[in-house]
């Protein structure tokens, strides 16, 4: 793939050999994006585990936001809906919320369901599946708890779900975050993807840890000054 010049001079700041720490990284993620727009800072994790024999699935609250507008909708029976619309959901309804996404309506998400709406929503796994969007109890988007769940994913609660080669993706912020918040953010992650360990697993569960903005290089971080300083034992 030819990439611009642009990027081919950004990406020169960057030492492909080396293990940068956390702080370098993200100041070199900040230096290689673009600056037309507010880009998304992604972390991508390389996980030791066989994607075939383990799914290693969850969600984590970044404590400096998401940096993305998060639009929310709950499907529940209709006594609870009334609960998702004070909680601040953008699109709330019961089975005829669940007729309108069969039709294409796709304007959410994030979607959260309550746990007797399932029966409904699981006809519409071919839609909502391969969107990502399909609700699942160990995101923790089939609960009764609604209120508590729409105000989280509205205000930092990001998913994470590691693909078929082993990688997990997730977003960590915007560039535009202070390098404390992308810290905080790291760190949060790498907690909760690191306490998902499978039990009795030996071998190396976190093979390589890198970060970059959406249109900008990968950087390497060093993984066991990066564990440090999450506080997490290797």
């Amino acid at each position: 793939m030819v990439r611009g010049k642009k990027y081919q001079e950004k990406e020169k700041l960057v030492d492909k050999a080396k293990m940068y720490s956390s702080a370098e990284a993200f100041t070199l993620v900040k230096q290689t994006a673009r600056t037309k727009f507010d880009e998304t800072v992604e972390l991508a994790l390389k996980l030791g585990v066989d994607s075939k024999k383990h799914s290693i699935r969850g969600t984590v609250m970044l404590p400096g936001g998401s940096g993305k507008t998060k639009k929310v909708a709950v499907i529940a029976k209709s006594e609870r809906v009334k609960e998702a619309e004070d909680a601040g959901a953008d699109v709330f309804g019961s089975d005829d919320l669940v007729e309108k996404i069969s039709k294409g309506f796709m304007d959410f998400n994030t979607l959260i369901v309550t746990p007797d709406m399932m029966g409904s929503v699981g006809k519409l796994g071919k839609i909502l599946g391969p969107k990502g969007l399909m609700p699942n109890p160990k995101t923790g988007t089939v609960t009764f708890e609604i209120a508590k769940t729409v105000k989280d994913f509205k205000g930092g609660k990001v998913e994470f779900k590691m693909d078929k080669g082993s990688v997990l993706h997730m977003v960590l912020g915007k560039v535009s975050f202070a390098e404390a918040a992308l810290q905080d953010n790291l760190n949060a992650a790498l907690k909760a993807i690191m306490h998902m360990k499978p039990s009795g697993f030996k071998g190396i569960y976190l093979k390589s840890v890198n970060v970059s903005s959406t249109m900008g290089p990968g950087v390497k971080i060093d993984i066991k000054s990066v564990l440090s300083s999450a506080g997490i034992e290797g």
